[in-house]
């Protein structure tokens, strides 16, 4: 059975969607980025980069989360666009601009020490991230989904992180992108997608942003690099 490793955040939760909606049969395991689950022998034999999500299908190891889905979809041929060229362009789209400058802003705006060099980090990946989901919003605008006439992984991959708009970009976020909330809240209220969300609630992971958390999650806070 393919082992799904995974947490409650975007990447992770947007490969549980493919896995609710296409049926495919999994076990989940919880790694707890915060106590550092992603650092053991273990799991580095799966992630080498110490990060989720992963996959082990039955002796095959994927990691990054577009590339399980692209994986995934291929393998069930659930969820595919057909033209392919259009896949490629927009599922990279979210993997090199939108997840990478959604985590930046997530991380100035919550986490990151208020230091001399805060602000200039801080705004540059408010902008970026608003740069990109202004791409998204226009390309929204005169179609129902990111890639052809039906629901996609692009669809998921866009929606593990378009659902947490507001924490990254504020409270008047979805005003700024409409057409990005109708799509996130189309899929939102697909039964696979709260069966997706839900996913985490059974298991228990560190709920504290303590320093064992940081020391985990932030390691360049405690590693100096030459």
């Amino acid at each position: 059975m393919l082992k799904f490793y995974f947490n409650g955040s975007p990447n992770p939760t947007k490969v549980a969607l493919f896995l609710e909606e296409s049926g495919l049969p999994f076990e989940s395991i919880a790694v707890d980025t915060r106590k550092g689950d992603q650092f053991t022998p273990d799991y580095l034999k799966i992630n080498p980069n110490a990060k989720v999500p992963a996959i082990d299908d039955n002796g095959t190891t994927v990691f990054d989360s577009n590339a399980i889905l692209l994986y995934l979809a291929e393998k069930t041929g659930k969820f595919l666009p057909t033209n392919r060229a259009e896949l490629l362009s927009w599922l990279m789209f979210v993997a090199t601009g939108v997840g990478p400058y959604s985590g930046q802003a997530v991380h100035f705006k919550h986490f990151a020490p208020k230091d001399q060099n805060h602000d200039y980090a801080h705004n540059r990946y408010q902008y970026e991230a608003d740069r990109h989901y202004k791409i998204l919003d226009g390309h929204l605008a005169g179609r129902r989904y990111m890639a052809g006439d039906s629901y996609s992984i692009v669809d998921m991959a866009l929606w593990g992180w378009a659902r947490m708009l507001p924490f990254k970009l504020g409270d008047d976020a979805y005003a700024r992108y409409p057409h990005v909330k109708r799509l996130v809240d189309e899929i939102s209220a697909r039964p696979a997608a709260a069966r997706a969300i839900a996913l985490k609630d059974k298991f228990t992971f560190k709920a504290e942003m303590d320093d064992e958390a940081r020391r985990n999650m932030f390691k360049h806070m405690t590693t100096k690099v030459a």
